[in-house]
């Protein structure tokens, strides 16, 4: 509390600590360094990263890999233990199998009988996976394998082969076409009479699951798989995935033309694949355990409340839904022990959890056990004026005792008479017992201990009291009272005690009914805010009007204000509204109208900003030019209005051949010029500030020569080899087009565009 800095370098420290502990490139490259060492080194670096990532299959399957490679075998198992039902990914059930057939391969009957049931059951965590097809392509070849000794045994291979089929063609999985043809060929090799009823009764079902094996595609196609379980950071990547998952859980939401078991085995396995990338998202846990809920599966959707506690031990709103789900089910033990874990040791409890605690005692334990367990937490250090708050309304408005209630505020008042919150509460209670004395009285209480700075909704809410309940002596005597008290903390302390017509709208209006339309209610308001920053205008207006943008640049004035020292305002008294029409011949002249820049000035930006007087401090920005950059200038044409000709500037970009800067004071090493509109290249020296004048002569001349040169531009842009630029090929094309049938006289950028004809005169 007494040092903030302090404390934000500690919560910086932390978050910056658990980005780290959670750095998925540090992850990646630990294991990657783990594979290259002995099982004894690697397997605490394993131990490590999946205490992290408990859910990450990738890392599982090379922890238990590495201890297949020495046959370590008890290790193994104990390892396939901890994360087989965590993290349904075929590639890590698929290293299961590669095992238990290597423990089975030599024990005979009783070791294929042990394979099988490994099948069986990895068919039912992870048969229902998209990329499964290639797990019951093997089991089928397992099962075709098996030796009969007798006619018995080979009906009964024969029957759970068929059985396979029957399963995996009815699963939409990538290979449920191929499948589907091997099913065909298996049929058809036992029996042709029998294969066509079989093949007949299972097509239709054949079809619906290539059917949703193709929509689901584009679902899980949008899914990353080698994503790791990160908290959420609020990045682009991790919504983007938060969103495919849930776009593919709403799909298998669906009705899909199978039964309901398969249904709900389907989402099951869906929601589980989901936690393994969304570990750390309380949402998934919530949805999953809602849909257990929902689907009439109680005793599952309190173990998933379990599991996602389990993962996120900090979430309160997983306690507060699970303790909900426990409830409603009549288990109240159960959910006051969930209760009493958020209470904790008392030392850190939050107010929510008092008050939560309290409405759950007085729901299902009766109004003394609320009541005692109030007065003990009223004696927490963490106790705030929340607890008391709420208290006293469930006192009044469910125990219906009003004494007990106002005995609870006054009781608060004594320690929060500093929370204006606390007394607003306390008003509105005091409202609904229309007790207007004691309303008043509190108001005044509260008043005189506040500090102005956090009284002004109390005063808002006592000026609105006797708007609706007092006379209009008290009304109108509130109001300037407020208006004093509030006035010594502002700055402009007198204009707030004039009255405004807003002060009348208050007191007329009721709830949305207003004595005036919204048009003027927006006129009021504006204006209010003009009369707050009206000194704050005046001086500005006058930094402004006083100092011109060169005037502040060669004489480096600074205001005492810091925003004005920062920005530079226009000398607005020099501008003018843009008007086409208006010409020299109209009678405007000039000469006649002091630090305005004409049209013909504004032809060169740079010529019009030098003749506006301010010589010497244009020459420092001139010599801060690069070479380069005056020649392009230089060569620009004349401009009708505020906006030039975007082909007529790119005309003249692609025609110029701007130097390459050189090193030297501006105006003294000569600089080569860009070409002018004819194509010749001619060698000038780049002018300084005081020869700009007679350029600018050279430069009207030049323009009047354009007649004459119109030709030889044609024809040196056209004579030029075609260029690679894209672009620049269409501008050539658009100009060999546009001088066959130009009119009229020459234009700046005929040469590339020859549709824009107008008089340079």
């Amino acid at each position: 509390m007494e040092n903030p800095d302090g404390a934000e370098t500690k919560d910086q420290t932390t978050g910056a600590g658990m980005v780290d502990k959670y750095n998925v490139e540090s992850a990646e490259i630990l294991a990657n360094s783990a594979q290259h060492l002995p099982i004894s080194q690697a397997a605490p670096i394993y131990e490590q990263l999946l205490l992290l990532f408990p859910t990450a299959a990738k890392f599982w399957k090379q922890y238990v890999e590495a201890y297949m490679a020495v046959n370590n075998d008890d290790a193994t198992k104990q390892i396939f233990s901890r994360c087989l039902l965590n993290c349904l990914q075929v590639p890590l059930w698929r290293c299961y199998i590669r095992f238990i057939r290597k423990v089975n391969e030599k024990k005979g009957v009783e070791g294929q009988e042990e394979t099988r049931k490994a099948f069986d059951f990895m068919l039912g965590y992870v048969g229902a996976d998209i990329a499964s097809g290639p797990v019951w392509i093997e089991y089928i070849t397992f099962l075709k394998s098996l030796q009969a000794l007798n006619a018995q045994e080979e009906s009964q291979r024969m029957t759970a082969v068929r059985k396979a089929y029957q399963k995996a063609i009815v699963t939409p999985t990538y290979h449920v076409e191929q499948l589907w043809k091997d099913y065909e060929n298996f049929e058809n090799s036992v029996s042709r009479q029998l294969a066509k009823g079989l093949l007949s009764d299972y097509q239709p079902k054949y079809n619906s699951a290539r059917a949703v094996y193709r929509e689901r595609k584009k679902y899980v196609d949008e899914i990353d798989w080698n994503m790791l379980a990160v908290p959420p950071t609020g990045s682009h990547k991790e919504e983007l995935q938060w969103m495919a998952w849930k776009r593919l859980l709403a799909f298998e939401k669906k009705p899909q033309r199978i039964d309901s078991v398969s249904s709900n085995k389907r989402i099951v396995f869906t929601y589980e694949q989901c936690l393994m990338y969304l570990y750390h998202y309380p949402d998934i846990w919530y949805d999953y355990a809602t849909w257990h809920a929902k689907s009439g599966s109680t005793d599952a959707a309190i173990k998933v409340f379990q599991r996602a506690l389990k993962a996120l031990p900090d979430s309160e709103m997983l306690k507060y839904a699970y303790a909900e789900l426990e409830e409603s089910r009549g288990a109240i033990q159960p959910a006051k022990k969930i209760y009493e874990s958020l209470l904790g040791d008392g030392v850190n409890t939050t107010a929510l959890a008092h008050i939560q605690f309290i409405r759950f005692l007085r729901r299902n334990e009766g109004v003394e056990a609320a009541r005692k367990y109030f007065l003990d937490a009223r004696k927490s250090p963490n106790c705030t004026y929340h607890v008391y708050v709420a208290y006293a309304l469930m006192a009044f408005c469910l125990d219906k005792d009003p004494k007990m209630a106002h005995n609870v505020f006054e009781a608060g008042l004594k320690r929060f008479m500093h929370e204006p919150v606390y007394i607003l509460e306390y008003a509105d209670f005091l409202s609904r017992l229309n007790d207007d004395r004691n309303i008043r009285a509190l108001f005044e209480r509260a008043l005189s201990s506040l500090p102005q700075e956090e009284s002004v909704e109390v005063w808002k809410r006592f000026t609105q009291f006797e708007q609706t309940y007092g006379d209009l002596a008290s009304m109108l005597k509130v109001e300037q009272r407020r208006k004093e008290a509030l006035s010594r903390s502002g700055e402009d302390g007198a204009s707030a005690l004039e009255g405004s017509l807003q002060e009348v709208v208050s007191r007329y209006s009721f709830m949305d009914l207003w004595p005036c339309s919204s048009k003027d209610l927006d006129h009021l308001s504006r204006q209010e805010w003009l009369a707050k920053n009206i000194s704050k205008k005046m001086e500005k207006s006058a930094i402004s009007n006083g100092l011109g943008i060169v005037d502040k640049v060669s004489t480096g004035l600074t205001s005492n204000s810091a925003v004005s020292a920062k920005v530079v305002y226009p000398d607005t008294s020099c501008m003018v509204i843009y008007e086409p029409r208006q010409k020299h011949e109209a009678g405007i002249s000039p000469s006649t109208t002091p630090g305005l820049v004409t049209a013909s000035n504004m032809s060169n930006p740079i010529i019009g900003l030098v003749g506006s007087g301010a010589t010497n401090a244009f020459d420092e920005v001139l010599k801060a030019t690069p070479p380069a950059l005056m020649s392009f200038l230089v060569n620009l044409p004349t401009v009708e209005g505020p906006t030039p000709n975007v082909d007529i500037v790119l005309s003249i970009c692609l025609q110029s051949d701007i130097p390459n800067g050189q090193a030297g004071k501006l105006g003294t090493s000569p600089a080569p010029a860009t070409s002018d509109l004819s194509g010749s290249s001619k060698s000038r020296p780049v002018p300084s500030g005081s020869s700009f004048k007679q350029l600018r002569d050279r430069q009207s001349g030049k323009r009047k020569d354009l007649d004459r040169q119109e030709e030889d531009d044609t024809a040196t842009v056209q004579s030029q080899p075609l260029p690679r630029d894209a672009f620049r090929i269409r501008q050539i094309q658009k100009a060999r087009v546009g001088t066959t049938s130009q009119t009229g006289s020459a234009s700046y950028g005929s040469a590339l565009s020859g549709d824009l004809s107008g008089s340079t005169g």
